[in-house]
C-alpha cells in the first residue's frame, strides 16, 4: 500500500490537484487501484453546488488519470517523466459523488506504443460504478 508521501514520489501533483489518498494495489506499468475520501472541505464544493454538493465529473476523471499515472510512472523505465492527457473517450457518469463518499479508482493500462498509451478507467462508490472512460495519454 502507498500512502500520500509515496504517491508524491511517483506523480508530480500537489494540493489542490492531488486527488489520491492511497494506492492499495499496484502492478507497475499495468494497473493501479487508488482511493479518494471525498470531504465536504474540498475547495470545489464551495461552488459546485452550494445547496447540493456534487464532485465535478472532470475531477473524477482527473483522479482516474492520476491513478493511471501512478501505474505507468511506477514502471522503472518511465520514472521522472510527465504524463499528459491526449484524449478521453467513452466517458460516462452514472451517479453523483457527494461528500462522505469513498471513491475507489481503478485504471488499467491497455495499450502502449512508444510514448502514447491508453488506460481503461472505472470509479466506484461501494459496489456502484459512478464513472468510467478510456483515457489516452502521452509521456514526455
Amino acid at each position: 500500500m502507498l500512502g500520500i508521501n509515496e504517491i508524491k514520489k511517483i506523480i508530480p501533483h500537489r494540493f489542490p490537484m492531488l486527488l489520491l489518498d492511497r494506492v492499495e494495489e499496484l502492478i507497475p506499468g499495468d494497473t493501479a487501484t487508488a482511493y479518494k475520501a471525498v470531504s465536504y472541505n474540498e475547495p470545489f464544493f464551495q461552488g459546485h453546488y452550494p445547496e447540493k454538493p456534487v464532485m465535478p465529473g472532470v475531477l473524477i476523471i482527473e483522479a482516474l488519470a492520476q491513478t493511471g499515472a501512478v501505474a505507468i510512472l511506477s514502471c522503472e523505465k518511465y520514472k521522472g517523466k510527465l504524463v499528459y492527457f491526449g484524449g478521453i473517450t467513452k466517458a460516462r457518469f452514472r451517479k453523483p459523488v457527494e461528500p462522505g463518499c469513498i471513491l475507489k479508482l481503478i485504471t488499467k493500462i491497455t495499450k502502449m506504443k512508444g510514448p502514447v498509451g491508453v488506460g481503461e478507467a472505472k470509479a466506484y462508490v461501494g459496489d456502484d460504478l459512478v464513472a468510467e472512460g478510456e483515457l489516452t495519454f502521452f509521456l514526455q
